[in-house]
């Protein structure tokens, strides 16, 4: 009770004006070099801006209290981000668009308390003085100090919130934002003291000693590497040497980063990531740091990463992320993605920014899992955090000979079906063939199916009871025993915008199980308590020569 009327007041004081001094101009600004999206600032310039395949009308005059958008597009549009695309844009138009929109934030912000969110304040302060030369150099003194009052007036609201709760990635942002006004204004050396001490604490809750985000999200270790490479950029800036911590996690998160990458260098489609493309990945990684390794292990951020030949095979080990850090989430423990060389074969079907199908494509029919009778692994409430999840998810990888195993289960649909899930995956040496097991134990039977979601780039057919996967310049075989194969229409969200595709799925046959004794279901790998049914459904995906 103390410890919340102490925070109260502190932010209360620290929205009391107070006298301004110093310079009209920033004393020192890191320049935000990220490539923005062309067509999103021709939108802009036009008035409108597009999120989750939705247009937007932008703040009329600049009230900024005069929109009804949903919570996810205030949360995007006020944290300013943006601003890259009309930078990227590039016109004179786009300056000046930049420019007003920014000093009308400055003049009269909105009270919405979408915008007092740290993470969205943090993103905020560096993007307007990460872009300040692009829409500010060139104005007016009066409207560059009014700005930058502004900047310096969130600064303090955002010092005084420090420590911050989990909120993940952003939990960067908000210690870059404190950084990036130290820097304009550096007779503020509060903000930096702010900074010094938090950015250890946040790095050993967001990283950990492996460097593998706590949001278990390849976006959101993307989010990280960005974040820490904008940090060390900026202490160049100033001519300091950064943080030992920084380098240090940086070299780790990037080295995870390329683990998270499949062939065609872009990112696997794990709790809320896109692709988006090797371009963007390789211009951040070679950005961030020099050293091309690759993590050897991602078990102790639960995920698991076989590879043969020119095969990966990528698996969703553990249960979604713990609460704070779970925002992004998805219900698809247990599903993996498979690709050969540079090209993806099996994959999740990604994630969009809000909406319904933002919810939708967190559900595990999303994913390449096993699903009890249409239902999730996971449940999510309004806020979007998970609500609930497996509470026991067991994870054992070996090798049988030359063929590499992974032996998966969880609890996730005990609770409501009594039944328990366990996926074994065997890679053969050349990475030309992937062989699975999928058992569900309970004390009956359980309707489930198994999805196999398939990249947009692959055609897909039937021929009798085995589907031919058609990659260029390369043909596979699928084939399964113990269900009903079938191919369905499918959607994929992994660049961006829905993706017409298919997905090849086996439905459980009734009736079609086996005792287990009571000793055999004591084995090792039974962590949980056995039940006595099992309805078990074999498949294997092989390369076929040409």
């Amino acid at each position: 009770m103390f410890s919340s009327c102490r925070r109260y007041f502190r932010l209360m004081l620290v929205s009391l004006p107070r006298r301004q001094h110093g310079e009209a101009s920033p004393v020192c600004l890191y320049q935000d070099r990220e490539e923005g999206d062309v067509d999103q600032g021709a939108l802009l310039i036009g008035g409108v801006f597009r999120f989750a395949q939705k247009t937007y009308s932008l703040p009329l005059r600049g009230v900024w209290q005069s929109n009804d958008w949903p919570e996810e597009v205030r949360r995007w549009f006020y944290g300013f981000d943006w601003l890259k695309d009309l930078r990227t844009f590039g016109t004179n138009g786009a300056r000046l668009l930049a420019r007003s929109m920014v000093a009308s934030w400055a003049d009269r912000p909105p009270t919405d308390p979408v915008a007092r969110e740290s993470g969205v304040m943090g993103r905020r302060l560096s993007n307007w003085l990460g872009h300040y030369e692009f829409c500010l150099s060139t104005a007016t003194e009066g409207a560059q100090q009014l700005v930058l009052d502004a900047a310096v007036r969130e600064a303090r609201r955002l010092s005084a919130m420090l420590p911050l709760p989990p909120i993940g990635w952003e939990g960067l942002a908000v210690l870059r934002g404190l950084l990036a006004v130290y820097m304009a204004v550096p007779h503020y050396d509060g903000f930096f003291k702010r900074f010094e001490q938090q950015l250890p604490l946040e790095l050993e809750r967001l990283l950990g000693e492996d460097g593998i985000v706590a949001e278990r999200s390849p976006e959101a270790q993307y989010r990280c590497v960005q974040q820490l490479t904008a940090i060390q950029g900026m202490f160049t800036t100033l001519q300091w040497m950064p943080p030992d911590c920084v380098p240090v996690m940086l070299g780790r998160a990037c080295a995870v980063l390329r683990a998270f990458c499949h062939g065609d260098g872009g990112l696997a489609l794990f709790n809320g990531s896109q692709e988006r493309g090797e371009k963007d990945v390789l211009e951040l990684l070679e950005q961030a740091e020099r050293y091309k390794v690759v993590a050897s292990s991602l078990g102790r951020g639960g995920f698991a990463r076989l590879t043969a030949g020119r095969a990966l095979l990528l698996v969703d080990a553990a249960a979604p992320a713990p609460h704070g850090m779970d925002r992004t989430a998805h219900a698809g423990t247990m599903s993996f993605e498979f690709s050969h060389y540079r090209q993806r074969l099996f994959v999740n079907c990604g994630a969009a920014e809000g909406g319904a199908w933002q919810r939708a494509l967190r559900h595990s029919a999303a994913h390449t899992v096993l699903v009890v009778d249409g239902d999730s692994s996971a449940d999510f409430g309004e806020d979007g955090h998970v609500t609930r999840r497996p509470s026991q998810v067991w994870c054992r990888q070996g090798r049988q000979g030359y063929v590499q195993e992974l032996h998966l289960s969880h609890n996730g649909y005990y609770p409501s079906y009594g039944a328990i899930w366990y996926r074994s995956l065997y890679l053969e040496p050349s990475g030309e063939e992937l062989r699975g097991c999928d058992v569900v134990e309970g004390e009956s039977d359980v309707p489930f199916t198994l999805r196999f979601h398939v990249h947009p780039d692959v055609r897909v057919e039937r021929e009798d009871e085995e589907i031919l996967l058609h990659a260029p310049s390369e043909i596979w075989r699928f084939r399964q025993v113990g269900g009903v194969i079938a191919l369905e229409d499918d959607f994929y969200m992994g660049r961006g915008a829905p993706e017409q595709t298919s997905q090849i799925i086996v439905r459980a046959l009734p009736g079609r199980n086996l005792a287990v004794a009571e000793d055999e279901a004591d084995s090792e790998n039974r962590t949980m308590k056995p039940p006595r049914r099992q309805q078990r459904v074999e498949w294997v995906l092989e390369h076929v020569p040409l």
